[in-house]
């Protein structure tokens, strides 16, 4: 294998779901077919791994090996249920502090961004299982390690598990340009998750429309957008200099 970040082959995808692998999204030739290849799709769905059906060019660019119409990309971490871990922050007594990811997928950014996410204490990361970035090796080495000790929680509908962080009693706290409030203006000494979006795009309209707060960091000179990465950062840490401030636990 000339990557440790994917897996290639029918039996080879089979075997790694079947024994409790973390696969991030499996690659299916358009045209495979017959018993095995349906077998796999069926334990994809029945897993949460998303599926892509692409042209074998695609394929043959990322492995020359014998793929056989199927490679899956493994991620480094294990997931966490959003479902089980915010209850749980509220059993314990812990004032939560979510970061959820809209459509980042450079490796980079998301690598810096759980870095400093670790450094402030934040509890857990949220990301779409489509349109976002996979964890692999390249992810956590990215995060100086902070990837292994800050759990990452993938969710099927980013809307929907905005809503149940919203109905779970946090406030819903969106960072976007088209906001008129500076950031700092914001109260984050509550149960919070904090929604960044990608660069290009930013946050999705449906998970924009579940916002408690829309926060603006001001722009001063002729570009008009900070790194996502560097974005996050300076949001995070208001999420702590209030904390702090407020004689509050960070974690």
């Amino acid at each position: 294998m000339e990557n440790s970040d994917y897996i290639f082959g029918i039996h080879s995808a089979i075997e790694a779901i079947e024994a409790g692998r973390t696969v991030d999204k499996l690659l299916i030739k358009k045209d495979l077919n017959g018993e095995l290849a349906i077998r796999l799709i069926h334990l994809a769905k029945d897993y949460g791994i998303p599926v892509q059906r692409v042209p074998v060019e695609k394929l043959n660019r990322i492995t020359r090996k014998n793929h056989q119409g199927v490679i899956g990309f493994m991620s480094a971490v294990a997931y966490y249920s959003l479902e089980d871990i915010l209850p749980a922050m509220f059993e314990d007594g812990v004032l939560p502090f979510l970061l959820v990811l809209d459509g980042i997928t450079d490796v980079r950014n998301f690598g810096a961004i759980a870095r400093t996410a670790e450094c402030c204490g934040v509890n857990a990361i949220v990301i779409p299982q489509r349109g976002s970035v996979t964890v692999g090796a390249d992810a956590v080495k990215t995060s100086a390690g902070a990837l292994l000790h800050i759990p990452v929680c993938r969710v099927a509908s980013l809307p929907q598990a905005v809503q149940y962080i919203k109905d779970s009693g946090c406030q819903i706290v969106c960072a976007t340009e088209k906001a008129s409030e500076n950031y700092t203006l914001g109260d984050y000494t509550t149960p919070l998750a904090l929604v960044m979006g990608a660069e290009d795009t930013g946050i999705s309209p449906e998970v924009l429309r579940k916002a408690d707060t829309r926060s603006a960091i001001p722009m001063f000179g002729k570009i008009g957008s900070l790194n996502v990465g560097v974005a996050a950062g300076v949001m995070m840490y208001e999420v702590v200099r209030q904390r702090l401030d407020g004689n509050l636990e960070i974690i």
